[in-house]
């Protein structure tokens, strides 16, 4: 028994091209294992409403509730340093929108054979 491939639409970091992104300059997907999705502000209650403001948007968008498997906090005092980041360490597979394809591909009544 072989498994079909699901199409995904992703851009060149491998993330899915209708997923929203943060707004802000200093914010960012990064990379994998674990897309963490970073939040950096001098001001930590803005850093987490704008991380609260995307999973949201992102949970929207994805039709179901985002992976995140832990969330970190760090801060650098350096100067000229952004003081907070907030990151949220996210499913890969949420975020390349692999949920969004599997449903676009399930079958719907309509497809259910006739009797």
């Amino acid at each position: 028994m072989s498994e079909k491939p699901v199409a995904l639409d992703l851009d060149d970091a491998g993330l899915a091209q209708g997923l929203p992104r943060p707004t802000d300059r200093r914010d960012q997907v990064g990379e994998v294992p674990f897309r963490p999705v970073v939040f950096s502000d001098n001001d930590l209650p803005t850093a987490l409403e704008r991380a609260a403001r995307w999973l949201r948007r992102s949970q929207d968008w994805l039709g179901e509730p985002v992976d995140v498997l832990a969330i970190h906090l760090d801060y650098d005092d350096g100067p000229e340093a952004v003081y907070y980041e907030v990151k949220l360490l996210c499913n890969e597979e949420d975020l390349a929108g692999a949920p969004i394809a599997v449903r676009d591909r399930a079958p719907t009544p309509d497809d259910s054979p006739s009797t």
